[in-house]
């Protein structure tokens, strides 16, 4: 069994989430995807973040029609800081020592792993599925430098590059600018019912 993983705030869930989800899960031949959304992010110590019963809430319409898209609340049910590291150690307890864990990041993020906690044991739990972004090209020598082992444990997969990210959606809710195309329409649907990101400091 193959079970791609991909973590994030998603405050909000938008359509470059879901692409490089159905990309990765299409192209490596994953079983599944699970949405793994942030309890409280190490790097983002001081980033006031939307509760989490919101940010499930707009994941479960996100990805309702999606049989192949799962959720786990693992980094929402235990306290402090979540490693990603962690996160691995759980869901493969949870899936059984015969599934194989795919660790989606965008190749922005691979650049950033080896300043994140306990790198090398992240790569031994979990082969990488790496999603393009602009201006961040990956060289191999540079790679293996930064944390041996690294390029033979990951697979770059063919994604569209939609620059679309959280901080941009919310800031466009709060001034009044549109959002649909952005991200589904039952997530939008529901950030205006709830009212969300009306009132963010700006």
């Amino acid at each position: 069994m193959r079970i791609g993983i991909l973590g994030g705030t998603f405050d909000p869930i938008h359509y470059a989430h879901l692409a490089i989800a159905e990309e990765a899960r299409t192209q490596l031949g994953l079983d599944w995807v699970v949405f793994v959304p942030a309890g409280h992010p190490p790097h983002k110590p001081h980033v006031v973040i939307t509760p989490a019963h919101y940010r499930l809430g707009m994941l479960e319409l996100a990805l309702a029609t999606n049989p192949h898209f799962l959720i786990s609340r693992v980094d929402l049910e235990r306290p402090g800081p979540c490693y990603t590291v962690d996160t691995l150690v759980v869901l493969q307890e949870e899936w059984g020592a015969e599934a194989e864990l795919w660790l989606i990041v965008g190749a922005d993020s691979l650049l950033e792993l080896r300043t994140w906690h306990h790198p090398e044991r992240i790569i031994q739990l979990a082969r990488l599925a790496v999603a393009p972004r602009p201006g961040n090209p990956l060289r191999r020598a540079e790679l293996e430098r930064s944390l041996p082992g690294l390029y033979e444990r990951m697979r770059m997969i063919q994604a569209p590059l939609l620059e679309i990210s959280g901080t941009d959606l919310r800031r466009r809710v709060r001034e009044g600018r549109p959002v649909k195309y952005y991200l589904p329409e039952q997530v939008e649907a529901f950030i205006f019912e709830q009212g969300l990101y009306q009132d963010e400091a700006k």
